[in-house]
């Protein structure tokens, strides 16, 4: 059977045992690689290790150093800066297993973070350590390894400090048995929260000063976009078995050029000022819309991407409110991209999409 997306520890198992077999390192107790090594994998090499994440250097370092202590790692940032990726490749890299992860929403029970039980079980023998199940993050503690927590601030408050005494003491009370679970050498936790999501369940200063905040930027530069964007649609494409079409990196860059013009405010030369939407357009948005174009270039056309492919994504992305987000697309299409000539044949696409 193929799975659609393997896990990081299954896609790039190459890649960790090459780094594995030459790593001569020291690694922190219950690591598989050297945190120099994690961030090789994590930055690649420009040889046998493929980059998995594009920025600043100093970023992974921070945030790989901070998993060697006994720090929590909250990854903080904008929608579409790579938090889960990153999350998922850390644990990968470190632990050799990136599945003992929570997903937090405003439905997540505390038994998520902590454990439940298996009710049959639990009614025919009473409490047991076989009727107890085990959460994620007690599975971790158990086995020394990374437990990923996705979108803390989306839990609530309540669900979110029954972590404080896991963070801080490095065990987990189990009152129905008389005993407590203790973390092994290698434990930690790595938690992402959407730095737009402020106030949602802000966490507690008890909770914060355990974990170690490092903020994912956005891409700097353009150019640094782009890349991103055309390294994770081609990744995306063979993944997903697209027909070979001829990716054109010119809509790649318009895409981009949009998205930021479109987040910042400004037009790429600082020549005009353009209002912003109420949606994010982040990086993550511009490699769906871009995906999205080459399905219909490669199904649906000559196998070519062109702006009639990718403009329908662009509005779609653009308006999350009909009503004033199509105005201020509407002014950007009139004011912007229909003055630039280079791009008139983008501007009848848009207006047809």
């Amino acid at each position: 059977m193929t799975v659609l997306r393997p896990h990081a520890e299954d896609q790039y198992a190459e890649e960790l045992a090459v780094l594995a077999k030459t790593d001569d390192r020291s690694r922190p107790p219950g690591w598989r690689l050297s945190p120099w090594a994690v961030t090789t994998y994590i930055l690649g090499d420009g040889d046998q290790i493929s980059p998995k994440y594009i920025g600043p250097r100093r970023v992974v370092e921070v945030a790989v150093a901070t998993l060697a202590t006994d720090r929590a790692l909250l990854l903080l940032g904008v929608p579409g800066t790579a938090k889960t990726w990153l999350s998922e490749h850390l644990a990968a890299a470190i632990s050799g297993d990136s599945t003992l992860l929570v997903q937090g929403t405003a439905g997540t029970a505390e038994e998520a973070v902590r454990y439940g039980w298996n009710y049959a079980r639990l009614l025919a023998e009473g409490p047991s350590r076989e009727a107890l199940t085990p959460s994620p993050v007690m599975r971790a503690m158990a086995e020394g390894r990374l437990a990923r927590i996705e979108e803390l601030t989306r839990m609530p408050s309540d669900v979110q400090d029954a972590l404080i005494t896991v963070l801080s003491e490095k065990t987990m009370p189990v009152p129905e048995l008389a005993t407590e679970v203790q973390a092994t050498r290698g434990f930690n936790v790595i938690a992402t929260a959407n730095d737009r999501d402020r106030g949602v369940n802000e966490l507690s200063s008890a909770l914060r000063r355990r974990f170690n905040t490092v903020v994912l930027p956005v891409p700097a530069t353009e150019d640094e976009e782009v890349d991103i964007v055309s390294r994770r649609v081609t990744q995306l494409g063979r993944a997903l078995e697209l027909p070979e079409t001829t990716t054109a990196m010119e809509e790649i860059r318009r895409v981009v050029t949009v998205f930021r013009e479109l987040r910042s405010g400004a037009t790429t030369d600082g020549r005009a000022t353009v209002k912003s939407p109420s949606g994010t357009l982040s990086t993550a948005e511009a490699i769906s819309v871009l995906t999205s174009g080459i399905a219909l270039a490669a199904h649906f056309g000559d196998g070519v991407l062109r702006p009639a492919d990718v403009a329908a994504g662009i509005v779609g992305a653009v308006i999350q409110d009909p009503v004033s987000d199509r105005v201020i697309w509407n002014e950007y299409l009139e004011t912007v991209v229909r003055e630039r000539p280079e791009w008139r044949d983008f501007y009848r696409a848009c207006r047809d999409a």
